[in-house]
């Protein structure tokens, strides 16, 4: 199995949960928050990544992996942080309460 494939999961249930929340109160404003989010993910995933990668700390068996790289870090590794920077909002914004609506309103 290739991490591609393990990462598919991952990606529909964080397009699932994201669109659950469409008809929430600022949707596009937490999208746009949690894309400058996953940009700075990524940028940290890249450099930190590379260094460690670099340094000998661990390896990816080239067989489960696309090709793909940002310097030494596969591109894989990225998906991780990118569904978190999205998914974790959206989750927050199901779970929420909301408040009560007033009678006199």
């Amino acid at each position: 199995m290739t991490y591609a494939l393990l990462i598919i999961p991952f990606a529909v249930v964080t397009a699932i949960v994201s669109l659950a929340t469409v008809r929430h109160p600022d949707f596009g404003h937490r999208m746009a928050l949690s894309a400058l989010t996953a940009a700075a993910l990524f940028l940290l995933t890249a450099v930190f990544d590379n260094l460690m990668i670099a340094a000998g700390l661990f390896t990816y068996p080239d067989e489960h992996l696309s090709g793909l790289r940002v310097g030494l870090a596969p591109i894989e590794d990225f998906s991780y942080a990118i569904c978190a920077a999205f998914l974790v909002p959206a989750v927050h914004t199901l779970l929420r309460r909301r408040a009560p609506r007033r009678a006199d309103a």
